[in-house]
């Protein structure tokens, strides 16, 4: 039977660590989506992971999720508290940072959040720099996560990410951005989209005003390359862009080093790419204020050109 609001009578306290214990089991538990999924990774069977949730909803007089046969979901109250988690140990991880920088050593957890289809390009070589770092700084917990720019930029300013890399923003002015590389984006379509037979030069402003266009959730509706752009689908990730050229159904951008391999096996098709294509700057964005070494290791080693792997 699903688990029914319960009455959580409103109490005063203190946070202690037991509440830090309990809100890592719950950040875990929505990073997992789900009670059952959250049981591996945090060691600990359901019934326990529902003790522990009903003892933190005690504890802050607030239900937190719902969850049963029709699935988990947070309430608007357990969404404001798992933000503000987030942001707590954000906070705790700078702390760590800046202990280990005072003992003269690089530990502690390094929060990183990048946008997705980095692994393909060889300009960045981003695995490259992370090997580079890992090797220097050990002992250093590096926490990876894939977002949307939205994501990253109110990440980095609420203090959840320490460095991200995206796509150049206006930051504000506590920010420091370091412009890192160019990101060619071409236009394509799938091979069954009605345009993946029609000539380059008979590809117009004109015509590709009246397709479906695929956009970024993050970017304004004005005209790409001279084209005013007819927006039927969005999405925030390059993945679900590709997913959505190859359904046929649409066009968009993307990244050139990302679209190689459909391109190559005939499954995409790039719509005159001496025309219809941009550059994006491409930035990593720290905290102007203090930066632990290992910021600045992180950041040194991204924006350095690595060696190539034999």
């Amino acid at each position: 039977m699903p688990e029914t609001s319960q009455t959580i009578r409103p109490r005063r306290t203190s946070l202690g660590d037991v509440d830090l214990r309990l809100l890592r089991v719950f950040v875990e538990i929505v990073r997992c989506n789900g009670f059952s999924a959250a049981q591996s990774s945090l060691g600990m069977n359901q019934a326990t992971i529902s003790a522990h949730m009903r003892h933190l909803e005690e504890r802050l007089a607030v239900r937190l999720c719902e969850r049963g046969r029709s699935g988990f979901f947070m309430t608007e109250e357990g969404k404001k508290i798992h933000s503000a988690a987030l942001d707590l140990f954000g906070s705790i991880e700078r702390f760590q940072g800046a202990v280990g920088d005072a003992q003269g050593e690089l530990t502690g957890r390094l929060t990183f959040g990048t946008v997705d289809a980095m692994v393909s390009n060889r300009t960045l070589d981003l695995q490259a720099a992370i090997g580079a770092f890992a090797r220097l700084a050990p002992k250093v917990h590096l926490d990876i996560d894939v977002a949307a720019p939205q994501a990253l930029s109110q990440g980095i300013l609420s203090g959840r990410y320490q460095i991200v890399l995206m796509p150049a923003q206006t930051h504000f002015p506590q920010m420091r951005a370091v412009d890192v590389f160019l990101e060619r984006q071409n236009l394509y379509c799938g091979r069954n989209h009605p345009l993946g037979a029609v000539a380059d030069c008979d590809i117009t402003p004109e015509l590709l005003a009246m397709q479906a266009f695929a956009g970024r959730s993050y970017m304004p509706r004005a005209p790409i390359c001279g084209v005013d752009f007819r927006w039927s689908a969005v999405t925030a990730h390059m993945e679900s862009t590709l997913l959505l050229l190859l359904s046929g159904a649409y066009i968009g951008f993307l990244p050139d080093h990302y679209a190689a391999p459909a391109l190559h096996s005939g499954a995409l098709r790039a719509l005159d790419p001496g025309r219809f294509t941009f550059e994006d700057t491409f930035q990593i964005v720290y905290s102007r204020e203090r930066p632990t070494r290992a910021v600045e290791l992180l950041v040194s080693s991204i924006s350095r050109p690595q060696p190539a792997m034999a």
